[in-house]
């Protein structure tokens, strides 16, 4: 969804919107890898101008499918996010050379031609609510490292604590 500048009012524009999941594909036309699957996203917040500043308030709320990290079960995560954003013009000749971001630096977004993208912010918001490790459950057992069976579902015969042969001496060591 794009916004132009110049439509929104001082006094804030209301914003509530939905997107298909597969919007995120196409976000991203031929990148199949790494984009997941969602169900339909909420989105909904203030948009609101003062002068060329504008500031984004809003919420976003889906489930994203993902695959659990220890037993590659597929699982539902739910995602509610509230955010904020402060949009301010780029300067010329911002975009070409490298600057180190100070942490003042991390709250701005910035937008060219007047025109505002909110489904870069909307992927951003998204992609930062999920943990770096998805977990189907609390308490997930995942996969047996030798037989690779699903410990969740059934238990296996493998045994717990292979030692591998060259190494045995050193538990003879005393220290």
């Amino acid at each position: 969804m794009k916004i132009n500048v110049e439509n929104i009012p001082e006094e804030g524009l209301k914003l509530q919107f939905s997107k298909e999941g597969n919007w995120l594909r196409e976000i991203f036309p031929g990148q199949e890898k790494g984009i997941f699957p969602a169900d339909r996203i909420e989105v909904s917040g203030t948009i609101r101008r003062l002068r060329e500043t504008i500031f984004f308030e809003g919420q976003i709320d889906t489930t994203v499918e993902m695959d659990c990290s220890r037993c590659l079960e597929i699982t539902h995560l739910p995602v509610h996010a509230r955010f904020n954003y402060t949009l301010v013009p780029a300067q010329e000749g911002q975009a070409e050379e490298e600057v180190e971001l100070s942490a003042e630096d991390l709250d701005f977004v910035y937008y060219q031609d007047d025109l505002i993208d909110l489904d870069f912010l909307i992927f951003e918001q998204i992609m930062l609510q999920i943990p770096m490790k998805v977990l189907c459950q609390e308490d997930c057992r995942g996969l047996c490292a030798h037989c690779g069976i699903n410990l969740n579902l059934a238990s296996c015969c493998c045994q717990a604590d292979p030692v591998d042969d060259r190494l045995a001496v050193l538990k003879k060591l005393k220290l």
